[in-house]
């Protein structure tokens, strides 16, 4: 399999290397198991000779039109994690030529492939309309908000979508690398993993932050200050609208424009959250269940599992 890595200046560090150690263990463990070659073929590639990262280190790419016809091009992250240094950064120069090179890949056939905020610039070049995607939790609602014609599922770690696959926050450059090796050989993928001490992780879901991400919205945010308040006692759309002073609608329709949730659902998140430091600070499953506004210890055990995919044990563990 033969890979591009398009980098440009500001290229986020631990992103870029992630790729490159991962694809080179994986070519190496190969070696080691009696392969003629490496399976994968990497070429870094850019619009100049070198490019600066993040961190201010510089590294010798290849032009563009050398890498030929890849079977994948990746966009790694830039190092924006604000939504103006993102806003920003799509506009520089260098992105928007990045945009084109990327709809002239596609338009050959070429996979496409991003992690965290290069999934930005696939979806600010159109590839990503009509798709299934996910994108870097923390400014879910920015993609929100910009790429309404992306079907979204920022909870997703990895999601492949008719040849264009895109992947999560920062470390997800890691399960992206790890997708790509699946592809070549699962047994490969298998050992890489374990060298290199990767988690399974399917889902981004235990590492959001819900009053982080209601933030993006005053009246979100007053919403989740209320759902605080009031977690013990269970949940009602007509009073959280209420003591709002807005309609249920309006709520409603916030909620899910900006975080891509009912409130019902993004009441549950912070439910989970409360519940999760309350194991954390030692408290029995009885007590934790009546402060987060459940009778049955069983139900608040169901919804952790479902939302988090681990048991009281494993909740414990983490202190």
């Amino acid at each position: 399999m033969k890979i591009g890595i398009l980098a440009l200046d500001g290229v986020f560090d631990t992103g870029l290397a992630t790729l490159l150690d991962t694809f080179s263990t994986a070519n190496e463990l190969a070696l080691a198991g009696g392969a003629a070659r490496g399976p994968l073929e990497i070429e870094v590639v850019g619009f100049t000779r070198q490019i600066r990262t993040a961190m201010g280190l510089r590294i010798a790419v290849a032009p563009v039109g050398a890498i030929g016809r890849p079977d994948w091009i990746v966009m790694p992250a830039l190092n924006a994690k604000t939504r103006d240094a993102v806003l920003a950064a799509l506009e520089r120069r260098d992105v928007v030529e990045a945009k084109k090179r990327l709809r002239a890949w596609r338009e050959k056939r070429i996979g496409i492939a991003a992690a965290c905020i290069g999934t930005f610039v696939l979806a600010d070049s159109g590839l990503l309309d009509g798709e299934d995607a996910t994108t870097t939790w923390s400014l879910a609602p920015l993609f929100r908000e910009r790429y309404a014609a992306v079907r979204l599922d920022d909870s997703r770690m990895v999601v492949s979508s008719n040849g264009i696959v895109t992947a999560g926050a920062a470390m997800g450059h890691l399960d992206l690398a790890l997708w790509f090796v699946r592809q070549v050989s699962p047994e490969l993928a298998t050992l890489v993993a374990r060298f290199l001490l990767i988690d399974n992780r399917t889902s981004q879901a235990q590492y959001i932050i819900p009053d982080y991400l209601a933030h993006a919205d005053p009246l979100v945010e007053r919403f989740e200050r209320w759902a605080r308040d009031n977690l013990s006692n269970g949940f009602s759309l007509q009073d959280a609208a209420s003591a709002l002073h807005v309609h249920t609608r309006t709520l409603q329709r916030r909620t899910e424009l900006v975080l891509g949730k009912s409130p019902l659902a993004f009441f549950q998140d912070l439910r989970v959250q409360r519940a999760r430091q309350l194991v954390l600070d030692g408290c029995g499953l009885d007590i934790v269940a009546e402060r987060v506004g459940y009778a049955d210890a069983s139900t608040l055990r169901n919804l952790l599992r479902r939302k988090l995919g681990r048991g009281m044990r494993d909740l414990r563990m983490d202190g």
